[in-house]
């Protein structure tokens, strides 16, 4: 196992710099995910620490080593692809100990690691089969096995789960992070799933456009967002936005709907936004007045689309809900869940 430090990480291809002096520091043993939306840079990141793409300024290190230029074969990395990446015509050992078969191992040392692998992922019927025989999931964990038998110092993983359905992704989710306790190995996972990212990690890095919004514990992210995205991209339904003003103390929507105190906006000035996410949105018979515009009944909850102030919000009810579209409810928000940006998306409270 190893930490792995990225220091002023900068990536140019040609005279476009897509990575702007990216700085992460990894522990040894850490979970990290990188998120952000497509083109952020996550995937560039992973490929420039794996060492298949090449650093334009900045540093990679990986156990306190420089591997700038190191070979990827020799920066005792495994990484697990989105495709899958398996030989077609070998079998689900020969796919899994090829690695160690290139490095000139025992035979018998091959069939320890590989049978070792396969009782860690239920792979053990598997052995014998060829990738084609295989479903999605199982050929995501055989990419797995072939990781984890030449027990690196990190393992790398870009997307993995993107090609399976919703049930089974939940499924390998949950597999990938009880293979990390099992193993304690320093894992970096790239998702653009903002709900893989925040179940799976110790760490979350927040990317857009090649440099880092925030980096945090997920239910830090969550509860102190540090601007208007991560705000809006961390959480599953996305937070809700309200321009307003302070007035008196107050925050006033634009038809002059009072949405809660100013606490910590006093004293901002011009346009500001009220944040509040759709499970801190309460029903309350002395709130303020909303029209419903969608009832969506999921069982676990009621999702509402409501309209406040002319603008559009959702709401997550826990308990069962029997408001009609076209009627109007009032609403409250959980005062200790508020959050306000100013004009440029930083947080002032």
């Amino acid at each position: 196992m190893a930490s792995v430090t990225l220091s002023d990480v900068r990536k140019r291809f040609g005279d476009l710099e897509t990575i702007h002096g990216v700085s992460i520091d990894i522990a040894d043993g850490e979970f990290v995910t990188l998120v952000g939306p497509s083109g952020c840079g996550k995937s560039t990141l992973l490929r420039m620490i794996a060492g298949l793409e090449s650093v334009t300024g900045g540093s990679v290190s990986i156990g306190g080593n420089v591997v700038n230029d190191v070979a990827p074969r020799d920066r005792d990395i495994a990484m697990v692809f989105q495709s899958y990446a398996l030989y077609p015509h070998m079998t689900v050992a020969e796919n899994m100990g090829f690695s160690l078969k290139l490095r000139g191992l025992p035979k018998d040392e091959i069939d320890r690691a590989v049978r070792s692998a396969a009782a860690i992922l239920n792979l053990e019927p598997l052995l014998a089969r060829y990738p084609r025989a295989l479903s999605g999931g199982q050929r995501q964990r055989v990419a797995m096995g072939r990781a984890i038998v030449r027990k690196p110092a990190v393992f790398l993983f870009d997307e993995p789960l993107s090609n399976l359905d919703a049930k089974l992704r939940v499924q390998m989710r949950q597999e990938i992070k009880d293979l990390h306790q099992r193993l304690g190995t320093t894992s970096i996972y790239v998702t653009h799933d903002q709900v893989e990212a925040m179940t799976m990690a110790d760490k979350i890095v927040v990317l857009r456009n090649g440099r880092i919004e925030q980096v945090g514990r997920p239910l830090d992210l969550y509860d102190r967002p540090v601007n208007r995205f991560v705000a809006g991209f961390i959480g599953s339904p996305a937070m809700n936005f309200i321009p307003c003003r302070v007035s008196q103390g107050l925050l006033v929507a634009g038809d002059g709907t009072v949405l809660a105190t100013a606490t910590g906006a006093l004293g901002a000035s011009g346009d500001i936004v009220f944040g509040i996410r759709p499970e801190h949105v309460e029903i309350d018979p002395a709130g303020i007045p909303a029209r419903v515009l969608l009832v969506e009944p999921t069982g676990s909850e009621t999702v509402l689309s409501l309209e406040i102030a002319g603008e559009r919000i959702l709401a997550s009810m826990r308990e069962r809900t029997n408001a009609d579209i076209g009627s109007t409810v009032h609403v409250s928000f959980r005062k200790e869940a508020r959050h306000v940006f100013d004009a440029n998306g930083v947080r002032l409270g």
